[in-house]
């Protein structure tokens, strides 16, 4: 009597493809680009307390009647931005409208970013195409995501009654998120097209790659403080503010640590000057990943040389609004080629 034969298990057809996932990241961070600059037109045209209520869902749909904008506008009429600020200055429901969109825009685009990116993941997890080990840290990069809105609901809220702007903390919280964020995207999209060319083990963060960040960091922070506090419009000369390096006007009665936290000739003192620390770093990383990727020094050298010509700018302008989201812009640009950097410098320790 013969055996039966055999029936081999059908063979794993998961196919993990990194290329495909590092571009999709890469998409998502373009999004999240256009979203931080944006948020900085947001900020700049003071119109992140316009939409005063937190609707995930239905809030997708901006009001599509004349009554909806009229209950849009007393609802905005109701928080002391308008009541000490705006209404004075003889705010129209046309000018609320304007306001309205910036937010609406940015908010809507926040819906967006989500979407694209948690319908792909879910797709690339059912087709099994995520490569090992790479599962957790784009889940994670999700719930980060998810996590920003919070964020942005928080520093919104912060105005919303007391105040007549968002508190200058939590916009920092909202827009260090966002570039980390876009840090994280740009890193795992490196390693995902580091591993389809067989270099199986992700770059790792090395001593002076850290410093840099950190370098990056501060600066990232006062910036935001800056724009927070609108410490931009305290000097519109360069490179002394008020004819003084060190400007007069910095009260020191509460201490140092709150001078460096709230007071915008400081701060403002600080981030035109820290920015050169900044560059010093900048050039040191540049210089060590040329002869690895000069494509990664030349980025490099463009954002930051570009960064500083327009926060000169910006300053000497009194802050004129088009310079000012460019100086956003492109200080995303600067985290973005830093992360290059600092990732080539990662996987070349190996």
């Amino acid at each position: 009597m013969t055996e039966p034969i055999a029936m081999n298990p059908p063979a794993d057809t998961a196919t993990p493809r990194p290329i495909a996932i590092s571009n999709w990241l890469y998409s998502v961070a373009f999004l999240v680009f256009i979203m931080v600059v944006v948020g900085g037109i947001t900020r700049l045209t003071e119109s992140g307390l316009s939409i005063t209520e937190w609707k995930p869902i239905t809030g997708a749909l901006p009001p599509l009647s004349e009554a909806d904008w009229l209950s849009e506008f007393q609802k905005y009429q109701q928080i002391p931005e308008y009541q000490e600020i705006s209404g004075p200055a003889g705010m129209t429901l046309a000018d609320f409208k304007f306001i309205y969109f910036w937010e609406w825009v940015h908010r809507l685009l926040g819906r967006m970013i989500g979407v694209a990116f948690a319908l792909p993941l879910l797709w690339f997890a059912a087709k099994r195409a995520i490569p090992s080990g790479y599962g957790v840290r784009l889940v994670a990069l999700l719930a980060l995501g998810g996590l920003q809105g919070t964020i942005g609901w928080w520093m919104v809220s912060s105005g919303l009654s007391e105040r007549t702007d968002v508190s200058h903390f939590r916009l920092a919280v909202h827009l260090l998120t966002a570039l980390f964020i876009l840090g994280g995207l740009v890193w795992t999209a490196l390693d995902l097209r580091q591993l389809a060319r067989g270099q199986n083990r992700p770059a790792r963060l090395t001593g002076l790659g850290m410093a840099v960040l950190a370098v990056l960091v501060v600066q990232l922070l006062f910036g935001a403080y800056t724009a927070g506090l609108n410490a931009g419009y305290v000097s519109s000369s360069w490179p002394l503010m008020n004819d003084y390096f060190v400007p007069g006007g910095i009260n020191w009665a509460a201490g140092i640590w709150s001078a460096l936290n709230n007071d915008p000739y400081l701060i403002h003192f600080i981030h035109r000057w820290w920015a050169w620390v900044v560059v010093g770093v900048l050039l040191i990383l540049a210089r060590k990943v040329r002869p690895i990727d000069r494509r990664s020094s030349i980025a490099i050298h463009i954002a930051f040389g570009s960064q500083i010509l327009l926060g000169i700018a910006t300053v000497m302008t009194g802050v004129d609004i088009h310079l000012a989201v460019l100086h956003q812009a492109v200080g995303a640009l600067v985290v973005a080629a830093t992360v290059w950097g600092v990732h080539i410098l990662g996987r070349s320790a190996q």
